[in-house]
């Protein structure tokens, strides 16, 4: 009798955990996303002019990478970000946008979009904030030839999926895995970056160390030393982070120390 009713009681101790740290959060997040008023904005209401947050290529002759996340639009905003890569060789007059859009598979069949942007826009009115930077000289130009490859290469260029993805943020951590360099931490809020390529269970998390399994992204574990420990249900993240210390939660994202880092590669001359 005492063994059955110490059962029911991890049972419910377990379900009130998956309650508060998954559930509670998300919640919260969209009773105040719809009470903010985000998600009556217009499509020609909102913002998709610069943040000021890209150096100017007018002036900087460097290569610079730029790892970029924002809310995503409208009800998804509630729930996560979309995410983007912006890169500048040296001597470049332009930047480049890395990303995936569910609806170009409409008009074009692909989901890949790789054009000269605008770096730091607005995502439909969300204002951006930094994941990564990376500067530098030939070096970093390698690695953002490294990171056009493999958006040329992205396996799922023909398929989208908001939920539980393939979507704009397994694009990112497929980025990320060709190009640990980038030592990239996705937030907890970026649903899809836990879906592995081709059916894989295993892989190593999209900050190229440590150990990530994952079953499509809705059942997996992250322990990593960027990452932490990250708890993936359903496509929500969360977990812990010792380096910067922080707390990670579904749809609140990161509670605690920004984990943004400049990375500064000199020249071999240099």
């Amino acid at each position: 009798m005492k063994t059955k009713l110490s059962k029911t009681r991890l049972a419910g101790l377990a379900i009130l955990i998956v309650l508060c740290l998954f559930f509670l959060p998300v919640g919260c997040k969209v009773l105040a996303h719809y009470a903010s008023g985000d998600s009556d904005r217009g499509w020609g209401s909102m913002r998709r002019d610069s943040s000021e947050q890209a150096p100017d290529p007018a002036t900087t002759q460097e290569a610079v990478i730029q790892v970029y996340a924002a809310r995503a639009a409208r009800w998804r905003g509630a729930f996560g970000v979309h995410t983007w890569i912006a890169t500048k060789p040296r001597f470049a007059s332009h930047y480049q946008r890395l990303e995936v859009f569910g609806y170009a598979l409409r008009w074009s069949g692909k989901t890949v979009r790789v054009r000269v942007g605008q770096p730091d826009s607005y995502w439909f009115g969300n204002k951006p904030y930094l994941l990564r930077e990376v500067r530098g000289g030939e070096e970093v130009d390698q690695l953002i030839e490294k990171l056009h490859l493999a958006a040329n290469n992205y396996v799922y260029n023909d398929q989208y999926d908001v939920w539980p993805g393939p979507n704009s943020n397994t694009f990112i951590a497929h980025l990320a895995r060709v190009v640990p360099e980038l030592n990239l931490e996705l937030p907890a809020t970026a649903i899809g970056k836990d879906y592995l390529p081709q059916g894989a269970l295993a892989l190593e998390p999209p900050s190229g160390h440590g150990f990530q399994l994952s079953a499509k992204g809705l059942l997996g574990i992250i322990i990593a030393p960027e990452e932490g420990l990250e708890i993936n249900l359903l496509g929500l993240t969360a977990g812990i982070d010792v380096s910067p210390l922080a707390l990670k939660l579904p749809g609140v994202g990161r509670v605690g120390f920004s984990d943004f880092e400049r990375i500064i590669i000199p020249s071999a001359s240099e």
